[in-house]
């Protein structure tokens, strides 16, 4: 240890010790690097050990400027036997300030064991210390990164106390812990409560409602900050551009596109890529493709959302494709840009394929599956009608399946109409989770198709004895910046009358070359087939699509976006009306994207 030491010090600016009193050092004394010089050199753990047992020989061990560095080394990037020499170090400081906790508390919030900071803030607290604006920041990020709410509402009470409820480091931090714990109210209270929020407060809070999917919440925080004329960062573009991918808002993207040109937030990857899954949610995979080529440096996350976007768009082979440039390119691929292909093999029947990379990601590339990587596998054996093999392959799982994984395979099993596989995954998932509305209605829906009436009102009934409610068919669509959302039924209200005859009118044309409303897909055995027409006709796809042929030119594409799986009937029905009126019709579900042009449908009715 200590010839390694001595090899590194003697390239550095000698340094000389003495017990002698004498001015001038002994003859026999050997020059030695001061040990704040050797820190800059050091790479390790054990490199910092070597340097602190140095420090001893040079009776730095009580220096605190010193070993307040030593702390900062442990803290840079932190694991558990770095913060374990960490807290050793802080015992052995005597006087111990609130800098030296906020250096270790900074570290245990980066670490795996961020409650650890909690722990030894109530030791500081109970030695008279006083918190600053640098301490609570780094205790938020600990409970943040655990969803320890009760201990984040602890802490917000002492910023309160401390009069730092309005200071620019701890509200953001303060505002994230709640949203991390899913408190979007509270961390609005936190937010409102300011009196004048900066930028990186605005930036926390549009970043919180983004991720608790409300993007309209998002853009009015967006131009609140605007009319305060504060300069946006690129953080705030981040989160205005995928409240547009939320909202499936393609002009507004278009805008915010050019706003970041503007602003030059362009030049960060990160922006770009959110460009890329914007235009790709948005359904214009044209723009997608160009913001990525446009891209002077393409890292993993970039290549991953291009992936993406050719996946949900049903572009299989285009996905494996690029993946296979990324490659190419010496781009290490990671776990989303797998899911990315494996998405794009299921949703396109590329079984082999699908089962190929599957395997390559583990074996070659050493990633561990996620939930998701299984989901895609499975959804892939069940959209190819085996279902024998997919129910072995969740059987065989090396994790215990999620009630989502059952709930693929009993898509499946309604499919294909197999109802005693599907028994056979309901009780699964029922064993698990009973608070799915989803789930009833399905299995109530296979039964129906195969004349089980009474098995069919059995769950439906079980649906209502226990107070769940169906969620309500929803489409939206974008008409001169505004988004339009419309609900299944909404066309019979008085207030919808010009939409009501619109959608009838269409009906009636459609009838004409060859639409048949598809009955069997209304599962109600008391219904007149005329009940059941005119059910269909009100959805919501329907509603949206013949509100923007009414307020937008001929020859535009209508985007539409659904928040459940686009029905059987609907399908049918967008792909008729692309014919008649001679428009593209691009209808994003919870699944994938579908575009209607010229009679016919992307997903060739594989979806």
């Amino acid at each position: 240890m200590a010839a390694s030491v001595v090899s590194l010090a003697s390239k550095l600016t000698p340094f000389s010790y003495s017990n002698s009193t004498a001015d001038s050092p002994r003859k026999d004394s050997i020059p030695q690097a001061h040990p704040l010089s050797l820190l800059p050199k050091c790479n390790s753990l054990r490199e910092l050990k070597q340097i602190q047992a140095y420090s001893i020989k040079t009776h730095l061990q009580s220096d605190i400027f010193f070993m307040k560095k030593l702390l900062n080394f442990c803290t840079l990037s932190p694991s558990s036997d770095s913060m374990h020499h960490a807290r050793h170090l802080f015992d052995q400081i005597p006087d111990r300030d609130i800098v030296l906790f906020n250096l270790i508390a900074r570290g245990y919030a980066h670490s795996e064991i961020p409650l650890q900071s909690l722990i030894l803030f109530v030791e500081i607290l109970c030695s008279g210390l006083i918190p600053d604006n640098y301490t609570f920041p780094s205790l938020l990020k600990a409970c943040a990164k655990v969803n320890a709410l009760q201990e984040g509402k602890q802490l917000h009470c002492l910023v309160i106390k401390y009069g730092l409820n309005a200071d620019i480091y701890v509200c953001p931090t303060l505002i994230n812990m709640y949203i991390e714990s899913s408190e979007i109210g509270l961390a609005r209270c936190v937010f409102d409560s300011i009196i004048d929020p900066c930028v990186v407060t605005y930036n926390a809070m549009i970043m919180g409602y983004v991720r608790s999917s409300e993007p309209n919440e998002a853009l009015s925080l967006f131009r609140e900050l605007q009319a305060k004329r504060l300069k946006p960062t690129d953080v705030t573009s981040l989160g205005v551009i995928s409240s547009c991918a939320l909202l499936g808002a393609l002009d507004l993207g278009k805008w915010l596109h050019e706003y970041v040109k503007k602003n030059g937030f362009d030049r960060y990857i990160k922006v770009n890529t959110a460009l890329i899954d914007m235009y790709a949610k948005c359904g214009s995979l044209d723009d997608a493709v160009s913001v990525f080529k446009g891209m002077s440096f393409i890292d993993t996350q970039a290549w991953s959302a291009m992936i993406m976007a050719f996946a949900i768009h049903g572009c299989g082979n285009e996905a494996i494709s690029f993946f296979e440039d990324m490659r190419k390119g010496q781009i290490q691929p990671d776990a989303i840009t797998f899911l990315g292909v494996l998405y794009a093999c299921s949703h396109t029947g590329l079984v082999e394929e699908c089962f190929s990379y599957f395997s390559k990601m583990r074996d070659e590339f050493k990633i561990v599956p996620g939930i998701k990587h299984y989901g895609c596998v499975l959804d892939v054996l069940g959209r190819a009608g085996r279902l024998n093999d997919a129910y072995k392959f969740i059987k065989d799982l090396p994790i215990d399946p999620t009630p989502l994984l059952w709930r693929t395979l009993l898509a499946a099993c309604s499919i294909y109409g197999n109802i005693d596989l599907g028994k056979k995954v309901i009780e699964k998932i029922f064993s698990m989770d009973q608070s799915h509305s989803g789930d009833y209605i399905m299995f109530s829906n296979m039964c129906a198709r195969a004349g089980r009436w009474e098995d069919a009102k059995a769950f439906r009934r079980m649906m209502k004895d226990r107070v769940l409610i169906k969620v309500p068919g929803c489409s939206s669509i974008e008409v001169h910046n505004t988004v339009h959302e419309f609900f299944s039924g909404d066309g019979t209200k008085i207030e919808y009358k010009e939409l009501h005859e619109a959608v009838d009118k269409l009906v009636e044309k459609l009838k004409l070359v060859g639409y048949a409303p598809d009955t069997s897909l209304v599962f109600h055995h008391d219904m007149e087939d005329e009940e059941k027409e005119a059910n269909l006709r009100y959805h919501s796809e329907k509603l949206a699509i013949a509100f923007g042929l009414l307020n937008s030119p001929p020859g535009e594409t209508i985007r539409v976006i659904k928040n459940l799986r686009i029905c059987g009937d609907c399908h049918s029905a967008a792909k008729l009306i692309s014919l008649v009126v001679d428009r593209q019709i691009i209808v994003r579900d919870i699944q994938r994207f579908h575009h209607f042009i010229d009679g016919k449908c992307s997903c060739g009715d594989y979806w």
